[in-house]
């Protein structure tokens, strides 16, 4: 599989560490109500989708940078990669919008 980084082009996948779902870079608020159960949720619960789902990518043996792709599961296609640091930045200025 080839993961077309944002910076550095066209890599092969073995350069990658998979590191999970996306929505990992979404953590609770430790100091609201309710928090044990959301950090609960959020370490032990996951989805396993069929179809497009947006994984945490790690450049090991490259730049080391964190990259969110978004890949079919079903076809492997890959469908989108972005830089997680540009993700994370974007997410909570779509918030304020809405």
């Amino acid at each position: 599989m080839i993961i077309n980084h944002p910076l550095l082009g066209p890599r092969d996948a073995q350069e990658f560490t998979y590191l999970g779902d996306a929505s990992l870079m979404n953590r609770p608020d430790w100091q609201a109500e309710g928090a044990a159960k959301a950090f609960h949720d959020y370490l032990y619960l996951r989805d396993n989708p069929a179809g497009e789902h947006r994984e945490l990518w790690f450049h090991e043996q490259g730049d080391r940078s964190w990259l969110v792709v978004t890949r079919n599961t079903v076809t492997h296609e890959i469908l989108r990669v972005e830089l997680a640091r540009d993700v994370a930045l974007a997410e909570p200025a779509l918030e304020a919008a809405q």
